[in-house]
């Protein structure tokens, strides 16, 4: 269905050395795009504890803020994804990063890393953070992407893309982060 290069073919899209500046008063993070390579690779998204003090719940990419250990981004998402899922950053394959997502409700500029998986992983969740692992297949993701506006709790509008899979919603930074993913391949593959 994909390309079997479709790792090396990325890697050519997306940005080798990211250099972000956060705004005033924004905090720094970094996430994992774990892209596990199949006739149609799947992605590996997490679903939040309902204990956790930010973004309890929500499905999301593994990740979360710098560590003052991690020299570099790449550091932090690699780091973060072997505390949450248990994967070795020798089974990772950094292609690159996408462009950065401001969460505006936690003022944290995310930066996603793309990362190839060669096979799948044995995964040992974190069960302090980690409720369910989900995996989607890129095609799957494809067609169930959808534009939406949605008034949240608090008053604020979410304007976005959203994906709705099994019964589960991607939305928020996770779906901007996912939608701008996905813009490469569509690229790359029409």
């Amino acid at each position: 269905m994909y390309p079997r290069d479709l790792g090396d073919r990325l890697r050519a899209r997306l940005d080798q050395r990211p250099d972000v500046v956060p705004a005033a008063g924004d905090r720094l993070a970094a996430v994992l795009i774990p892209v596990v390579d199949a006739d149609d690779p799947l992605l590996v998204f997490t679903q939040r504890t309902d204990e956790l003090p930010r973004h309890a719940g929500e499905i999301s990419f593994p990740g979360g803020m710098a560590d003052p250990v991690d020299r570099t981004l790449q550091e932090t998402a690699l780091r973060e994804t072997r505390e949450e899922l248990g994967i070795g950053s020798s089974a990772i394959d950094v292609l690159g990063a996408t462009d950065p997502v401001h969460t505006f409700v936690s003022s944290i500029l995310v930066v996603p890393f793309v990362g190839w998986l060669s096979e799948r992983p044995i995964l040992h969740p974190d069960p302090g953070e980690i409720a369910e692992v989900l995996e989607f297949p890129i095609s799957a993701l494809m067609e169930a992407e959808t534009s939406v506006e949605w008034e949240r709790p608090d008053g604020h509008v979410y304007r976005g893309s959203a994906f709705e899979l099994d019964g589960r919603t991607i939305w928020g930074a996770t779906g901007a982060m996912l939608h701008a993913f996905l813009g490469h391949l569509r690229e790359l593959t029409t």
